[in-house]
């Protein structure tokens, strides 16, 4: 008799505890992925992703945003050791659209796109367009109060997007800035 099939592995949820894009964390329930995006007041214009160490107990800077808020964002990833690069090298927008994609590896291209007003991630070379990794934006009681559910992603336990994860956060953070920003211009243009 053959064995049975392995069952798939369910997909991580990585949970928002926050709206800001510059000051909350993001993370699993069991916090083995575990990522502060932090904002300090002593320097407002630098946006960093620190990822919890599970083996040294220790916060660890693998990506910092200069100015998210501006049009000119600059990145780098590796902490102080990192080169700083303009966000446009990084991720290439869409000039159609609110995606852009970009590059996690020598041959891995991702594109983020919108499906039903919510972000997706896929692999730009992919024809099914399978979604890699799912935004699902928080909710509200009635629509004001206290959020009965967080935004979080949905990302499958790919292990070649799992490797790219801090990648996939900035390029997330990019995108939802560019996102928002075209939203206030879209109503202040309505009045």
């Amino acid at each position: 008799m053959p064995a049975p099939a392995a069952k798939p592995k369910p997909p991580h949820k990585l949970e928002f505890t926050m709206n800001s894009l510059r000051n909350t964390t993001l993370s699993t329930e069991d916090d083995s992925m575990y990522f502060e995006i932090v904002t300090r007041f002593w320097h407002p214009n630098i946006t960093k992703i620190n990822k919890f160490d599970m083996e040294t107990r220790e916060l660890v800077t693998v990506a910092e945003i200069e100015g998210l808020q501006t049009r000119e964002p600059r990145i780098r990833f590796g902490g102080e050791k990192g080169q700083w690069v303009p966000a446009t090298e990084f991720l290439k927008y869409d000039s159609e659209h609110l995606g852009g994609t970009f590059k996690a590896g020598e041959d891995a291209e991702y594109r983020w796109k919108t499906h039903k007003g919510r972000f997706q991630l896929i692999k730009a070379d992919d024809p099914e367009k399978k979604a890699l990794a799912e935004f699902h934006p928080h909710k509200r009681h009635f629509f004001v109060f206290r959020m009965s559910r967080h935004a979080y992603f949905q990302v499958q336990p790919t292990p070649e997007i799992l490797q790219a994860i801090d990648k996939f956060i900035v390029s997330y953070l990019l995108v939802e800035r560019r996102r928002r920003d075209s939203r206030i211009r879209v109503k202040l243009e309505r009045h």
